[in-house]
């Protein structure tokens, strides 16, 4: 115990020949191309604080291990995609149901094919999505279930039906599908399968009305259907 507090209660040095004290963001930003390389348990904390430029202590002293700085670093992914705050923000002060879907596919498709689609992110909120940590666990429930809330009220309105509904339900999967592909699916795997398809950041408003278009038709469609069966 007298050692972990003796590691925790001093500041790492300094880099040598660097008057500037290496920063929690320098580490999460060396931690998060790591891990996006390595996976958790692969990833060391020597190899962090050599590319952050930070003393060994550094890892301890900031984030209290490497299971502390893992989940920093999923929270730090997840901040540079759309957290809650971002998701409410971006719906706000439209009240139409289809208006506030096509803001949302169209963020979504404008980070997906923008500069973080080649970062460390992607990767790592990749990795957890296939594998989920007890990391993701507090994200989950204070980001992902209420970011789902809103989406299941915007599918619900838009098929007028219940939000409890079945439909509801797999209308929000069919909605998820294409991003959750976008975010753990292989850039040069999809290239080769599908040679058309075109990702570049200057295709993302194309892109996200072919989304849009598709899913309100679907959503149209199994609404029919299950006001036919009820």
């Amino acid at each position: 115990m007298a050692n972990v507090i003796t590691t925790r209660s001093r500041p790492p040095a300094r880099r040598r020949g660097d008057d500037r004290q290496p920063t929690r963001t320098e580490l999460l930003e060396a931690a998060g191309h790591v891990f996006a390389e390595q996976g958790f348990h692969r990833a060391t904390g020597k190899e962090i604080c050599e590319r952050a430029g930070a003393n060994a202590a550094a890892v301890n002293y900031y984030f209290g291990g490497m299971e502390g700085l893992y989940a920093a670093v999923i929270e730090e992914a997840h901040s540079r995609l759309i957290t809650l705050d971002k998701l409410s923000s971006l719906i706000a002060g439209k009240t139409d149901a289809k208006a506030k879907l096509q803001a949302i596919i169209e963020r979504a498709v404008e980070l997906l094919t923008g500069p973080v689609s080649s970062s460390w992110v992607l990767q790592v909120l990749g990795r957890e999505f296939l594998a989920p940590s007890s990391a993701v666990d507090t994200l989950i429930e204070r980001e992902g279930i209420p970011k789902a809330r809103i989406l299941r009220s915007i599918v619900a309105e838009i098929m007028d039906l219940p939000a409890d509904h079945p439909a509801v339900g797999r209308g929000c999967l069919s909605l998820l599908a294409p991003c959750a592909m976008l975010l753990v699916a292989d850039r040069k795997i999809l290239r080769r399968a599908l040679p058309t398809l075109d990702l570049k950041r200057e295709s993302a408003a194309a892109l996200a009305r072919h989304l849009l278009q598709y899913a309100l038709a679907g959503l149209a469609a199994v609404a029919r259907e299950a006001r036919r069966e009820s």
